[in-house]
């Protein structure tokens, strides 16, 4: 039997003519207020607020009877005329301003249809045949639908990082991979907030049917900003830092067995630090014991930069050509790796649990995460006022361990954690002060804990500082 195709059998149902509702700067307009006209939906109801949304928004009047049936499946051509009618709003201003591209004889949805392709949020081949529109449409075709209907300043991605994160570990979204139709698509919709899956993981269902409700929830997150959800995955386990180690924080040098320039000595004391040695042994023949000393001088100021090493003391032994320099922490002496060990399991525990509680979330920036760890260091530690030379309190163990610290020991804890972080950070020296630099999305800032906590209260005159802004206020704070 030949089958025809009736506009009245694919929209009827789903839809009726509406007023055109007009897109606003701010947003899309709620052009009616829903007062029950759904006999089927109660507060009670799954997607009830997306429901009443999609009615207010006017996009749907629901089906014959006074119902609107959320556990219905979805046609193809009814996901494309509703994907219209939310392009004719932004576009027109009018959610029926496809209905210019119906012609006479041809199936209502084809009008929709022709609308999105001429905005080229379709394309030219997406379905072979008009028949096609009378199918189911499954989650994966609608996710496509819907990928190009509104533009990114309009419908912007919020939960990036997020999503990349917990899709790359493959224990979120599993069931979308690269040979999923459309699954570019798929993940924008977890990105924008449209979607976060049908349960704890996320998983999407590509090839399932989509529900009315499913598809009203979609369409209304993307109108309107204070309906997109963001998926609540706990990704705390794929950040942990547990298991890490002073060496993992260094990037490799080579080693130079005669460094003749301070950036091959910085290389061979990168090399040092990156192999968990405490020991360099460099082929300097007739080093004179001026030049020992300016070697030693020079390879702590290269340790003040790896603060978070806890290294500020370096002894000098030769023996014939050979010159051995050892480092280790003024005060610890043989307790020295048992203290840089204590340090990085430590911040570790500052850095896990600071993701656990939520202080730390995928969706900040680096700048918004180094305040984190700003806070937690004003918060945790005291200056110790009563250090010497050699007191612990010059190296990071000690704000992790005894809650004081000098500036060192400040600047060194904070840059262990910024670099568990991985944000890339040095030092800066000025008299007998050194502060942290980082770079936090991409510009370089100055940031002082140990002035920060020089108050009653944390001071954020000292986070983030422009290289200029910190040069003058470290200039004038060091005269008076």
């Amino acid at each position: 039997m030949k089958r025809t195709f009736s506009a009245l059998l694919l929209a009827a149902c789903l839809l009726l003519a509406l007023p055109a509702q007009a897109a606003q700067a701010a947003g899309f307009a709620r052009g009616r207020t829903y007062a029950g006209e759904f006999s089927d939906l109660t507060p009670d109801s799954p997607f009830y607020d997306n429901v009443t949304a999609l009615y207010e928004y006017g996009l749907s009047n629901g089906k014959d009877g006074g119902t609107f049936g959320p556990g219905d499946p979805v046609t193809l051509g009814q996901a494309v005329i509703f994907a219209g009618r939310v392009r004719g709003l932004y576009r027109d201003g009018d959610a029926e301003a496809a209905l210019a591209y119906r012609r006479e004889t041809t199936p209502g949805a084809l009008a929709y249809l022709r609308y999105l392709q001429a905005e080229g949020a379709l394309e030219a081949d997406f379905v072979g045949g008009y028949m096609e529109l009378y199918e189911p449409a499954t989650r994966a075709q609608v996710a496509h639908v819907l990928a190009r209907v509104l533009p990114e300043e309009v419908l912007p991605p919020v939960h990036g990082e997020l999503v990349t994160v917990a899709y790359s570990s493959r224990r979120f979204i599993s069931d979308v991979s690269e040979y999923t139709p459309y699954y570019q698509d798929i993940l924008d919709l977890y990105r924008k907030g449209v979607s976060t899956g049908s349960d704890a993981s996320g998983s999407f269902l590509p090839g399932e049917p989509i529900t009315r409700g499913a598809l009203a929830a979609m369409l209304t997150r993307m109108l309107d900003p204070a309906l997109r959800i963001r998926p609540q995955w706990d990704l705390s386990h794929l950040y942990s830092a547990a298991g890490a180690t002073l060496p993992d924080l260094v990037e490799p040098g080579e080693f130079v067995p005669s460094p003749s320039t301070q950036e091959e000595l910085e290389s061979a004391l990168r090399y040092m630090l990156a192999q968990g040695s405490d020991q360099l042994v460099f082929h300097l023949p007739g080093l004179s014991e001026e030049k020992s000393r300016q070697l030693m001088d020079q390879s702590l100021a290269v340790m003040k930069d790896h603060c978070e090493q806890g290294y500020n003391q370096v002894h000098c032994t030769w023996s014939r050509e050979l010159v051995t320099l050892s480092f280790s922490a003024a005060g610890a002496g043989r307790r020295t790796q048992e203290y840089r060990a204590a340090s990085i399991e430590a911040a570790a525990a500052v850095h896990d649990q600071l993701w656990e509680e939520g202080a730390l979330r995928l969706d900040m920036t680096e700048k918004e995460k180094a305040l984190v760890y700003y806070d937690w260091i004003c918060d945790n530690c005291a200056y110790d006022y009563h250090a010497k030379d050699d007191s612990l309190s010059h190296i990071p163990y000690s704000l992790f361990a005894k809650k004081t610290a000098v500036c060192d020991g400040y600047t060194g804890a904070y840059n262990l954690l910024l670099k568990l972080e991985g944000i890339q950070c040095s030092t800066i020296i000025q008299g007998d002060h050194i502060w942290s630099v980082a770079i936090l999305d991409g510009t370089e800032y100055h940031i002082d804990t140990t002035w920060g906590d020089s108050g009653s209260e944390t001071l954020y005159d000292y986070f983030a500082m422009t290289p200029q802004q910190s040069m003058k206020i470290h200039a004038e704070k060091s005269i008076l």
